[in-house]
């Protein structure tokens, strides 16, 4: 067989060598030890907690080792293409603080290694197998659907690893330049196929196996490729294994972070390194998200678990930082250690590194971000706060926005109550959440939502509000306020403090807690809130004292 003779005729438009692309995309000039990383996604118009898991492992990697981030648009597969996908893609990274150097962007592309839609580089890729089709290491396959399904049942009726290798590639790897010539003057459909060089029809011991260093995992030795898998389908279009090993190559990626589901796939891939001549880039096999079900670990799923979508936390209102925080101490083994030493530190000054990546399930647990986001949002500014809320609200809840809007400093001191003590609150989490929690200071959304203690029957507690509001001045420090309370407690008959009736419960019909509740409830509508004089000062006499009023008649 004359391969530059079936080259030329497969590939009659390709005139550009491989060098050309060589010289075209030179090594990046780069500090020593930067690291090139990217993330492929492809356009389906859904990007999920995974997408966000490995950019955030591609942003650190890269940006602390002053290399470079870019993103590669894969979208091959245009069934699956879905409009407007690549703006969600962008606009949702780019709100946890994702941001690439180079790549895809909403208008066009920016960077020396484009271009960045895999749909716009086919004559690189066709380039490639025209080469491999030379040196005798790619062939076209003709065979039909109908001929590919007889060999599947085969297969698998003699328990056999499906595919086309060895016997099963026989017929289309020996096809002569004619009936190839003949096939393709017939219009008959043809796939581009890699001769692989594997051979597993041996003893497992003969098997030769690849050994890759995986920056996550060690070293990993698995049997090499045997199959002679697609590289071109019958549309030109590349597939998967083949792009990613081209543009890898041509962007010049150092470091590959990727699913464990990839791993499979591996030997494939160091196949098509070898044969193409390219230097295999450093792999980090990231491990999968996992969440806990009814006590079992199982793989977070689009279709059972809404928090898999990066826009679930853009609805309920997640700060990008508190999500973030949260995925390094799933990330990085020694990230909880190092926040507890350095607690008021920027996470940029964490020293990330893929030796501290678990290689089993990483479990997420929504209430684990739930408590870090406490954490994460007591310390940022009230005013901060106010603009990130009020910035959700314009997107997932308009109904609202105008009682933020207007009322910028009314809405400032309620999301700054209780976070200025040595031990402030820690009672906001997301958005969603905390307008929920600050509502009953808004006049249309404040409800009774609990009832008064068992200890107080319904005449005590219209007779401690009349009290209380005769005895009301807006004036009153925190002390004379409680003295207040503490002395209708008193005089109604319940203990002054605690302590006491829990010693004696006979001698009182409960204790200045449950007074203070009644009064709690009366004015936000709950049991459990910050302080009430606090509550008051922010609400302003005349509505406490309507509120109060309210709850008498």
């Amino acid at each position: 067989m004359d391969y530059n003779k079936l080259a030329e005729l497969l590939f009659p438009c390709i005139d550009k060598s491989p060098e050309y692309y060589q010289k075209k995309f030179p090594e990046r000039n780069l500090p020593d030890g930067a690291m090139v990383t990217r993330l492929g996604p492809s356009p389906t118009g859904f990007i999920h907690l995974g997408n966000l898991y490995g950019a955030f492992v591609d942003e650190r990697l890269a940006h602390q080792s002053n290399g470079t981030f870019y993103l590669r648009i894969e979208d091959t597969d245009e069934k699956r293409y879905v409009e407007g996908a690549v703006e969600t893609i962008i606009t949702s990274l780019r709100f946890f603080g994702i941001n690439f150097d180079e790549g895809a962007l909403l208008n066009g592309e920016k960077g020396n290694y484009g271009p960045y839609f895999q749909s716009n580089r086919g004559k690189i890729y066709q380039c490639f197998a025209k080469e491999l089709v030379k040196k005798g290491l790619a062939y076209p396959c003709f065979l039909t659907e109908a001929e590919l399904s007889e060999i599947r049942k085969s297969q698998e009726s003699a328990k056999e690893t499906t595919g086309i290798y060895g016997k099963y590639a026989e017929k289309s790897r020996n096809l002569s330049y004619e009936d190839i010539k003949s096939n393709i003057k017939n219009n008959k459909p043809y796939v581009v196929r890699l001769k692989s060089s594997g051979n597993h029809n041996m003893p497992s011991e003969k098997i030769r196996h690849i050994e890759i260093d995986d920056a996550i995992r060690g070293k990993l030795s698995m049997p090499e490729n045997n199959q002679d898998v697609i590289i071109l389908k019958a549309n030109g279009i590349p597939t998967y294994h083949f792009a990613h090993v081209i543009d890898d190559h041509f962007m010049r990626t150092t470091h590959v972070v990727r699913g464990e589901e990839w791993l499979m796939s591996l030997p494939i891939h160091v196949e098509l390194f070898e044969k193409l001549g390219f230097k295999i880039p450093v792999y980090c096999h990231t491990a999968q998200l996992l969440k806990l079900d009814n006590g079992n670990k199982r793989k977070l799923s689009k279709r059972k678990d809404p928090e898999l979508s990066l826009d679930y936390y853009r609805q309920e209102g997640y700060h990008p930082q508190a999500v973030k925080e949260y995925l390094l101490t799933i990330l990085n083994s020694n990230f909880e250690e190092w926040r507890i030493a350095n607690p008021d530190a920027s996470i940029d000054d964490f020293k990330f590194t893929t030796e501290k990546m678990s290689s089993g399930g990483a479990l997420f647990d929504l209430n684990k971000l739930n408590d870090i986001s406490k954490d994460v949002l007591v310390k940022i500014p009230a005013e901060e706060l106010y603009s990130f809320l009020l910035n959700w609200a314009k997107e997932f809840r308009p109904e609202i926005l105008s009682l933020i809007e207007n009322n910028k400093e009314y809405v400032t001191k309620i999301l700054d109550l209780g976070r200025n003590g040595k031990k402030p609150r820690k009672d906001l989490i997301y958005a969603k959440q905390i307008f929920d929690f600050i509502s009953y200071f808004f006049d249309d959304y404040f409800i009774i939502k609990d009832s008064i203690p068992k200890e107080v029957n319904d005449e005590d507690a219209a007779e401690i509000l009349r009290r209380y509001l005769a005895s009301y001045d807006h004036s009153d420090d925190q002390s004379q306020w409680f003295d207040k309370i503490r002395s209708i407690a008193e005089e109604m008959g319940y203990a002054s403090k605690p302590k006491d009736f829990k010693k004696n419960p006979d001698q009182y019909k409960g204790h200045v807690g449950h007074v203070s509740t009644v009064i709690r409830i009366a004015i936000m509508g709950r049991t459990q809130s910050p302080d009430v004089w606090e509550i008051q000062q922010i609400l302003g006499e005349k509505r406490t004292r309507e509120r109060l009023e309210i709850m008498i008649k």
